[in-house]
């Protein structure tokens, strides 16, 4: 499924990627965005409305600027064992009725997908891979198949890998 900016059902359920700050632009105003830090401290106390996407969304900043800090392994540790966490006790909280949004403005060019198996990795200069962090597998258990492009365009024919392609957007976190 390919969601444009004019149907945007993408930012009340799941989990997406964004890197396009048209679209991000009509989920939420700069000040309701809120940082890693923010959203690890929220999971204490979840609010009952949210503050972007008219209260159906959050949108967080700050995910690449971790992982940038953080050897491959780290990373990898960070993503599986602390920031999963935090997302599923988002998701469970919401029961699935509500967006999650990683604001990350240089997705477009750290995200890849290998065509052949739908694996998506995230470069990361410190992993041990050539490939990056294996992205797909760490936030998504492997349901990388399930993953839908978010791309901004009326045209039925945009290249998926081109300038169109503005995020990832999965229904559910595994």
């Amino acid at each position: 499924m390919v969601f444009t900016r004019l149907d945007n059902a993408w930012m009340r359920r799941g989990f997406t990627l964004l890197w396009s700050p048209e679209m991000l632009e009509n989920v939420a105003h700069p000040s309701q965005v809120v940082s890693v830090r923010q959203f690890f401290a929220m999971a204490n106390a979840w609010p009952e409305e949210l503050p972007a996407g008219g209260g159906d969304a959050l949108v967080v900043s700050g995910f690449e600027g971790c992982l940038d800090i953080l050897s491959g392994l780290d990373a990898e540790r960070w993503i599986e064992n602390d920031l999963k966490d935090v997302i599923l006790s988002f998701q469970d909280e919401y029961e699935g009725r509500a967006g999650l949004i990683f604001w990350v403005p240089s997705g477009r060019n750290r995200i890849s997908m290998t065509g052949a198996s739908e694996e998506y990795y995230w470069k990361h200069s410190a992993s041990g891979s050539g490939r990056g962090l294996h992205i797909g597998r760490l936030l998504w258990s492997g349901a990388e198949n399930e993953v839908e492009r978010l791309l901004d365009s009326e045209d039925s024919n945009a290249d998926y890998d081109g300038k169109a392609w503005v995020g990832l957007h999965h229904p559910r976190i595994s």
